[in-house]
């Protein structure tokens, strides 16, 4: 049985990433945007290596084998059957829910919050009214208020916007939320766009990921699924993701607003989500032991320390932490003054959180923490 190793420290620092490049020159450690310090899987890393060896780098479509790959990989993981027809290709899942917000008729779109800035850029790009429903605390999780969801419901509501796995907050909703969520929306004919790309990355041990589209025929014709390799084997940067859409006539809506705007995916891009999809379980099961063992590190921090928070993290490799109790301005910025750039909670929704990104090596993730808790040792002073 083949092992990998996540413990291997890979030098970031000159390959022009995001990440690393964002404090360029700074004693500060990055642990912000949603890309992992891990290599990706050497079965990709491989076929990358013989494509380019192949030397043409020609227009190339999305072949049959690649759709077959896809197919199964949802079958063997969700148990989801899709069809190849209902795949539409991006660039990204942003990019998705953009074309979702435009494709969509009614003049208002309904989300929760704190979320992933772009469910609110999104419908505001398309010149749509945005309605946010607050997460609520509810068992030691963050859930949708349905009460207050339902409330907020009009009808120029045509499309809500769900983010599952949760981002930030880490909530992987149960069959009954969903469920309640997916009535909702077939009652009052809206769509749901439901992005999620960190389904692959589920960490806790009771939680199972359900695409909302599995659940029945009527909320599947309601549903546009968005779904990527990126985050799961950290091909962000390849720019290759995809829509599942059962509806024919919201698909060609949805591939009428793509037009000429928005290409397919790169040869390269297909080639690493091919064989991400066909040989990367091993290392995904071998990746999701090493973030609970991580995630086991962030929450022993924060048990430390009681003015901070951190409710119960059920996936994704983003921790969401209430800094609140702290009363400093921004707890963006009192972290990083001390060495540590997390991502600020304001552009989510709530300036009194930071997101920490814990999919890094032990030994790094172990510095990060080091000087966060120097931060609060400094507020005993």
């Amino acid at each position: 049985m083949q092992h990998f190793n996540f413990d291997e420290i890979i030098d970031r620092s000159h390959s022009h990433c995001e990440k690393w490049d964002k404090y360029q020159g700074k004693d500060i450690l990055p642990a912000w945007v949603a890309d992992m310090d891990f290599k990706s899987p050497p079965q990709i890393i491989t076929a990358l290596q013989e494509r380019v060896t192949h030397g043409v780098f020609g227009y190339t479509a999305v072949d049959d084998e690649t759709l077959q790959t896809i197919v199964d990989f949802i079958k063997r993981h969700y148990n989801w059957e899709i069809q190849k027809e209902w795949l539409v290709f991006t660039h990204g899942v942003v990019s998705s829910m953009n074309l979702a917000a435009l494709c969509v008729e009614g003049d208002t779109v309904v989300t929760t919050t704190p979320i992933y800035p772009h469910f609110i850029k999104a419908p505001k790009f398309a010149g749509k009214e945005v309605f946010t429903i607050a997460m609520k605390e509810e068992n030691n999780r963050w859930t949708i208020d349905f009460e207050r969801l339902e409330q907020a419901i009009n009808p120029t509501c045509k499309l809500f916007m769900l983010c599952n796995p949760y981002n930030p907050g880490g909530t992987v909703l149960k069959k009954d939320e969903l469920e309640k969520l997916a009535t909702l929306c077939v009652k009052h004919d809206m769509i749901i766009c439901s992005d999620e790309i960190h389904a692959d990355l589920i960490l806790g041990p009771d939680a199972q990921h359900i695409p909302i589209a599995s659940l029945n025929e009527a909320i599947a014709k309601h549903s546009i699924t968005l779904m990527a390799p990126s985050k799961t084997f950290n091909i962000a940067g390849l720019q290759a993701s995809f829509a599942i859409i059962p509806d024919m006539s919201l698909r060609h809506a949805f591939q009428k607003k793509m037009g000429s705007m928005v290409g397919g995916i790169n040869l390269l891009g297909i080639t690493a989500m091919k064989a991400a999809y066909q040989y990367g379980d091993a290392w995904l099961n071998e990746l999701r032991v090493y973030l609970r063992e991580n995630l086991l590190m962030v929450q022993a921090f924060v048990t430390k320390n009681p003015s901070l928070k951190l409710l119960n993290q059920e996936a994704t490799f983003l921790a969401w932490i209430d800094a609140s109790a702290l009363h400093v301005k921004s707890p963006y910025e009192f972290f990083l003054n001390f060495g540590v750039g997390l991502s600020d909670g304001a552009p989510f929704g709530d300036a009194n959180f930071v997101r920490l990104n814990f999919g890094t090596q032990k030994a790094m993730l172990q510095n990060v923490l080091n000087r966060m808790q120097k931060a609060m040792d400094s507020l005993k002073d």
